[in-house]
């Protein structure tokens, strides 16, 4: 009895870690960037306030990883398998709630998203019902968030069928609604004016998509399975397949919307626009946090997967935390990339 308690509170502290990594580096990586591309006010034009300026990254982060939890406690079941539901169904039933939860916090900072967006619109005035329905009728972004709103409580109330019925509610039925929900994250991004403004944005989406279901389910395996040596064996060689096809996508997908943006806005030059830009400084650090990710997946792939298949004792934890902790990196400087100015 006291071998288990000790293993659960070694098992929540271990998940509280990467929990606060993967939020903490987001959060410090956007808020820095933001500091870092702020343009500096021009007398006599009306600039947003400090607490729009860093807010608006802040929530969108935090937006994107309630997000890309939901995806991942989503896909969990199709990760987990159905062939031994008395091992798998205490896990769902943890995540089923959960996954409930993130939905409405989700939801909500979208809705939150939007007014902040309206403020950023509107410098030096308090959003008003009427100004966030003019933002929302008339610009793209308010639109993409309140669809992504939308997905969000479909999900909760599907998701809270789930929680009483079980796998009964499909589980693909959650995964499309949850991947429904972050295909207009992209259009809060910069648009270009092309023939290839279709292809570039939906290289974006699957560029979101991809992002949610490696980081999403490297998180809720972490958490949720890591604490379990005979279910992690089954069901970490089932994530790796998908990982190493998120990996390539995420990694080809983020580099080519980087460059092609950049080389398809006027004014704007490669190679020289990559060091002399705010946008082309954080395609770098996006790019660079990427590579960062590929030794990490690479070691948990080779080196540390064969010992889990054995059923054998292995820093696992550890060495996706650390992962996780790179990708809120990322995801920090991706959020960062929507808002910052070619210049």
């Amino acid at each position: 009895m006291t071998a288990t308690l000790e293993r659960t509170s070694a098992s929540g502290t271990a998940g509280r870690l990467v929990v606060g990594g993967l939020v903490s580096g987001a959060l410090l990586a956007v808020l820095a960037a933001t500091a870092l591309t702020a343009q500096e006010a021009v007398p006599g034009i009306a600039v947003p306030g400090p607490l729009v300026e860093y807010g608006l990254p802040a929530l969108r982060v935090l937006l994107d990883l309630a997000a890309v939890a939901v995806v991942g406690l989503s896909l969990l079941p199709r990760m987990l398998g159905f062939d031994d539901p008395g091992r798998t169904e205490p896990v769902m039933r943890r995540a089923r709630p959960a996954a409930v939860t993130l939905a409405w916090a989700w939801a909500l900072l979208a809705l939150v998203v939007i007014v902040f967006q309206t403020a950023q619109l509107n410098p030096g005035s308090i959003p008003t019902p009427a100004m966030i329905a003019e933002y929302v009728d008339s610009v793209g972004a308010g639109q993409g968030m309140l669809f992504s709103a939308a997905c969000a409580l479909a999900y909760a109330g599907i998701g809270l069928l789930a929680v009483r019925f079980g796998e009964k509610v499909p589980a693909e039925l959650r995964i499309v609604i949850a991947f429904f929900g972050l295909l207009p994250i992209p259009v809060t991004g910069h648009a270009v004016d092309s023939v290839w403004h279709d292809p570039i944005m939906i290289s974006m989406e699957l560029h979101v998509m991809g992002a949610a279901a490696w980081t999403g389910g490297l998180l809720v395996i972490v958490l949720l399975v890591s604490g379990d040596r005979e279910l992690l064996a089954r069901t970490l060689p089932r994530f790796s397949r998908l990982a190493t096809l998120a990996l390539a996508l995420v990694s080809l997908s983020g580099l080519v919307n980087g460059l092609v943006t950049m080389a398809l806005t006027p004014g704007v030059e490669l190679p020289g626009a990559l060091a002399g830009t705010h946008y082309g400084l954080l395609v770098v650090a996006k790019a660079a946090s990427v590579a960062l990710l590929i030794p990490f997946a690479a070691h948990i792939r080779f080196r540390l997967l064969p010992r889990i298949a054995a059923r054998r004792g292995t820093a696992v934890v550890a060495w996706a935390a650390a992962e996780i902790a790179v990708m809120g990196l990322a995801y920090g400087a991706a959020v960062a990339l929507t808002t910052a100015s070619m210049s």
